[in-house]
């Protein structure tokens, strides 16, 4: 596990005056905001590193990818967060050692230390996706998970994957909103934060409710959301995108409708509530919905909604060159 040593420290615990300034800088609000999140993330968006994440990391790349002679020697994460993505892709056998980049230094800390707690060959920078700080070719594979709705100039970051990239090397994005996903995404999250902060307000539910410093430091975080989610996607525009930075052999795909239109009131719900209320049952319970929707989503609404309609959205692309993977 390596960092680089001039690379800035986290700072989880932002200012009023700080988060003013980040509503008028992006960067600035994508810092702030992730430092904030980097201790916690994981829990909140129930991340592993075990064989649930693995199988999922995978199954996004397959879905995107299809078959393809694997492992790469050298991946790249950008925007890597926790490390979920990269590190699932490097246990699930995609990847041999690694390198993981954000925006901001509380994420690379926690990726590392995920890292090296999974005995991974991984390093890390502090960095701006539009400007990668590795030469040219040095990469076989470049991925992120929800890495770029937050990138102002998304082409630019594809041009500067490509640029790492070796000639045949490949980029795989997964997770990205696509533009009708968020609408009934965000409209879902919403509603349940209200409902369920309200309702545990009364007398009897109050053991499920947070600490009002939590939800309100949580509602102070939130409020940069607007800031820090720059575009949502519509995967024939995505496509375009990619070829216009150079890329070749580009395909969209989008995934999770029913699994959305689920998912993302219990993960807001989630995040209301005390941790302890959401005991291994409930949470396997929920795992198994999510499967059980996410099978009806890929064989049967898949064969009838158009992509458009899906909540995620991925793309892959090649650097022209050599014998592709």
């Amino acid at each position: 596990m390596t960092v680089h040593p001039d690379d800035p420290a986290p700072n989880p615990h932002a200012t009023a005056a700080q988060v003013e300034a980040a509503r008028k800088d992006t960067k600035l609000a994508q810092v702030l905001y992730h430092d904030w999140e980097a201790e916690t993330y994981d829990d909140k968006w129930s991340i592993s590193y075990d064989e649930r994440c693995i199988a999922y990391a995978r199954g996004r790349f397959d879905l995107a990818v299809g078959p393809a002679p694997l492992p790469y020697e050298r991946a790249l994460e950008l925007g890597c967060g926790t490390g979920f993505f990269l590190l699932n892709l490097m246990q699930g056998g995609v990847a041999k050692s690694g390198s993981v980049t954000d925006l901001s230094p509380g994420m690379v800390k926690v990726a590392l230390r995920n890292a090296e707690h999974l005995g991974l060959d991984v390093d890390g920078r502090v960095a701006d996706a539009e400007t990668i700080p590795y030469d040219d070719d040095t990469f076989d594979l470049v991925c992120g998970h929800a890495v770029l709705h937050h990138i102002p100039d998304v082409e630019l970051a594809l041009k500067e994957c490509l640029r790492v990239l070796k000639p045949g090397g490949r980029f795989v994005f997964a997770g990205e909103p696509t533009t009708i996903g968020n609408i009934y995404a965000r409209r879902l999250g919403q509603a349940t934060w209200k409902v369920t902060t309200e309702i545990t307000k009364l007398p009897f539910l109050s053991g499920w409710r947070r600490p009002q410093t939590e939800l309100d430091e949580s509602s102070r975080a939130a409020a940069l959301e607007a800031v820090v989610d720059l575009h949502t996607f519509d995967p024939s525009d995505l496509e375009k995108m990619a070829k216009s930075a150079g890329a070749v052999d580009v395909k969209a795909t989008t995934e999770e409708l029913a699994a959305a239109l689920w998912g993302w009131p219990v993960r807001t719900f989630e995040a209301a509530v005390p941790d302890e209320k959401l005991t291994m049952p409930y949470r396997m319970a929920q795992y198994r919905a999510w499967l059980g929707l996410s099978w009806l989503d890929e064989n049967v609404l898949r064969k009838v909604v158009p992509r458009e309609f899906f909540y995620n959205a991925m793309i892959t692309g090649v650097k022209p060159g050599a014998a592709q993977k």
